[in-house]
């Protein structure tokens, strides 16, 4: 279930990232899901959504970070 724009990522992400934020998290996710697509590169049994999640929301934290206000702003 790849997202073709940020206006279809899950609300935790849409309601609480800035707009760039956002185009990271989807273009991760994206990338992500076509990478563990085959089951035998995920650990356990974690599903290819869930890795595909944690994997965008790593490529976020590269970029950006939560304030002392929970405001997510750019590191740097």
């Amino acid at each position: 279930m790849p997202y073709n724009s940020i206006k279809q990522l899950p609300d935790s992400v849409r309601n609480h990232l800035p707009k760039h934020a956002q185009e990271i998290y989807k273009e991760a996710f994206n990338s992500a899901w076509q990478k563990y697509r085959d089951g035998a590169r995920r650990r356990n049994d974690t599903s290819r959504e869930e890795v595909a999640h944690k994997v965008a929301w790593a490529a976020v934290k590269k970029v950006y970070e939560k304030s002392g206000d929970g405001e997510w702003v750019k590191i740097g």
